[in-house]
């Protein structure tokens, strides 16, 4: 499914075949979750291809890695350097990127003593999520921002978010949302969430959630279309029967909701300002140029 005899991935140092690349059963990373990561999106230009806001995801690594006391010494000019080789010797243009830090072997709980870095990549066709999702409120929570540095891409905090994910399919649904441990909406088990009411877009704040990049580039978006947008707590309950919500991530992308618990997003997709958010993020990773909002749009009903 991500790779097959011929693809090269990178790995502590040199380019070998993904067939013939191993990694040790006594990593620190293995058995306690101790290791960082990012996912990262190619798209084609022309006839080459190009890493969006390559600078900003591999910042991030290095963050994830100091945060949690991981020895990494790559600059994100050379992990950017890497990454763009591992796409060339698979010939890839529209491909996803996932570089991981994982540690050496390690049974103590320490921090780590040895870093090693690989950068893997596949083909993509957005198969993440798909539009349209029918999404519950988990009875999973957000890590507590006390516990654990949640602004840091962690492997390990990535177990709440199976357990989240696999908890709204065995009852039926597409997706999960996650509150945090006051109960407000904090994110998606892998994404950002929106909600649109009265014209203006809602995000949850900093503090409980991963500021993602995605994130960031939909309010730039927002400033850049004139749209309002705010960052602000809120319930379910509040979220429920909105205009419209959206999801977003860079294997995601900006994503549709349908329903949350059953209860379906008030106005038509192609109506909503998200929509709108939608599109001109498409036009954003494949560098083309989008307009303003069609200001033609009708009213929205009171808040």
């Amino acid at each position: 499914m991500y790779y097959n005899e011929d693809t090269i991935i990178y790995v502590n140092g040199a380019f070998v075949k993904a067939a013939a690349a191993n990694t040790g059963l006594y990593s620190q990373s293995l058995h306690y979750g101790y290791a960082v990561f990012e996912g990262i999106r190619a798209y084609p230009a022309g006839d080459s291809t190009r890493i969006f806001k390559a600078e900003e995801h591999f910042d991030r690594l290095r963050y994830s890695a100091g945060v949690m006391k991981i020895p990494f010494q790559y600059t994100t000019k050379k992990l950017t350097e890497l990454s763009y080789e591992v796409l060339y010797r698979n010939g890839f243009t529209d491909a996803y990127l996932r570089p991981i830090v994982y540690c050496s072997a390690n049974m103590s709980l320490s921090k780590g003593k040895e870093a090693m870095l690989a950068i893997q990549a596949w083909e993509w066709t957005n198969g993440y999520l798909s539009n349209k999702m029918r999404v519950m409120t988990s009875s999973y929570q957000r890590p507590n921002p006390a516990a654990f540095h949640i602004n840091a891409k962690v492997s390990g905090h990535y177990v709440n978010s199976i357990l989240a994910c696999q908890e709204a399919k065995d009852n039926g649904f597409d997706e999960a949302l996650l509150t945090d441990s006051h109960g407000y909406v904090a994110e998606g088990p892998g994404a950002n969430v929106f909600m649109e009411k009265n014209g203006t877009l809602i995000t949850p704040p900093p503090g409980n959630i991963l500021q993602g990049i995605t994130r960031a580039t939909v309010i730039e978006i927002c400033r850049t279309l004139q749209i309002p947008v705010e960052e602000m707590s809120f319930t379910p309950e509040e979220m429920r029967g909105a205009d419209a919500a959206f999801f977003c991530g860079t294997a995601a992308e900006v994503v549709e909701l349908a329903s949350l618990d059953n209860v379906p997003f008030a106005r038509p997709w192609t109506d909503t300002l998200s929509y709108q958010i939608q599109q001109a993020y498409k036009c954003r990773v494949l560098g083309k140029p989008f307009s303003s909002i069609d200001q033609t749009q009708p009213a929205y009903s009171s808040f």
